[in-house]
Parts: C-alpha cells; structure tokens; sequence
C-alpha cells in the first residue's frame, strides 16, 4: 500500500495502451499510431509494449482544444 494514500481513493493510471488511449480519446486506432509517429502524442517503450503517458493525451487534447 502507498503510504497516505487512502485505500478508497480513486485510481488514475499514469500511462495507458493503445486500445485505452482510443477508448478515452475517442480517436482510432490507426490515428492514434500516426499520431504517435509524428511525435504529436508521446510514449513510453517498455520492453515490446507502449505506453501512452495520460499527461500526454492530455495534452494533445488541449493543444487542439486551443486551436492548433
């Protein structure tokens, strides 16, 4: 257990895969891929499997949302 982190709290994950990252986003799969290519959305390479970091969904999201 985290210490001060209350057992009740809810759990935000740091980082996602691709299917949750689509999910969440509303993006498809391919996009998200090309996305990921033109390093618009970062990640993170553990081993064979990609993360996707939550903060850069985020913020991704927010750039657009401003307009670029």
């Amino acid at each position: 257990m985290i210490e001060n982190f209350p057992e009740d709290a809810a759990f935000t994950p740091l980082a996602v895969r691709n299917r949750e990252a689509c999910r969440l986003t509303g993006i498809g799969r391919s996009k998200v891929y090309q996305l990921i290519g033109a390093g618009e959305i970062k990640i993170v390479k553990v081993g064979a499997i990609t993360l996707i970091p939550i903060n850069s969904l985020q913020s991704f999201i927010e750039l657009r949302k401003n307009g670029r």
